[in-house]
């Protein structure tokens, strides 16, 4: 008795004759006849009685038929459990991400999917600006993107937290007594800013307009976590995602007043992967912060 076999009495069963299971599985009639008949033989009697208009269980195929049923689908779950476990098991994922994200969030997911996969190779392709991820991913870019919501996107999209901007104040500064700083009070400083092309550049310049003032800039970078170590200098305030600010510049960071969020999202063109789904679920575990209340969402 094979699993092939079963799935052939099954078949016959739940379409009611020999010529329609035989359609349905793409095998002929005579084939069909054979493995029920070679299946009857070794469990010693007839399993179908065979009607002129179609099949009737005998007594002993009553008792085979859910154990049958039973074994198809443990060999089916069985099958999808291997296929998964072999893609997990090896393999390449690509993630499309934003520098913020990339340099904040994915180390401790990093960390997190590398004790559980660690045979699959992980590439980071990252974008300084949120139009430049969503174009490469919209183009065939990444397995799997993360940063700020897409727009227009038409394939999957799943909310994962909230980043705050946090200002980060040089060393010694007064403002640091505060428990909040409104950006309309750093007008007049000059700030760590980012290259004009930077989606950072963007996020600050637009915070600064609805604090009413344009930011002055007395440096501009690249590289999202060099500018807490710029401001933390004296060189000026600078506005970031809390979460690539450094453990050692934390009694520099202070929220902005109001505060300032942006939401956080996974995406793909069009379905997730077993690959995917489960780097979707790593990201997923880290610790997002609640929303907080009364925030302006930069989304």
């Amino acid at each position: 008795m094979n699993l092939r076999q079963l799935e052939y009495f099954v078949a016959i069963v739940e379409d009611g004759s020999f010529t329609a299971a035989a359609e349905r599985l793409l095998v002929s009639q005579p084939s069909l006849s054979q493995q029920i008949n070679a299946l009857e033989r070794e469990l010693g009697g007839r399993l179908l009685e065979r009607l002129p208009r179609g099949v009737r269980l005998t007594a002993a195929g009553q008792s085979l038929l859910p154990e049958a049923q039973a074994s198809i689908l443990h060999a089916e779950r069985a099958r999808r459990a291997v296929r998964m476990a072999l893609e997990l098991e090896v393999g390449q994922l690509e993630v499309a991400v934003n520098t913020s994200a990339a340099a904040g969030i994915l180390p401790i997911v990093l960390r997190d999917w590398q004790h559980r996969y660690p045979a699959i190779e992980v590439s980071l392709l990252e974008f300084p600006h949120r139009r430049a991820l969503d174009e490469a991913v919209r183009d065939g870019v990444g397995d799997i993107a993360v940063g700020p919501p897409p727009e227009d996107w038409l394939g999957p999209v799943e909310h994962l937290g909230w980043e705050e901007f946090v200002l980060v104040l040089p060393d010694g500064d007064l403002l640091l007594a505060r428990p909040a700083v409104p950006l309309a009070e750093l007008a007049d400083r000059r700030w760590v800013h980012f290259s004009r092309n930077h989606g950072l550049s963007e996020v600050l310049d637009f915070c600064c307009a609805l604090a009413g003032f344009t930011p002055r800039a007395a440096v501009r970078t690249s590289q999202v976590s060099a500018a807490p170590q710029f401001a933390a200098t004296g060189l000026g305030p600078t506005l970031v995602p809390e979460h690539i600010v450094s453990a050692s510049l934390q009694h520099l960071v202070r929220p902005a007043s109001p505060r300032l969020i942006r939401p956080v999202v996974a995406f793909t063109r069009r379905e997730w992967t077993s690959l995917s789904a489960a780097f979707l679920a790593t990201l997923h575990e880290f610790p997002w912060g609640a929303k907080p209340s009364g925030a302006i969402d930069l989304g």
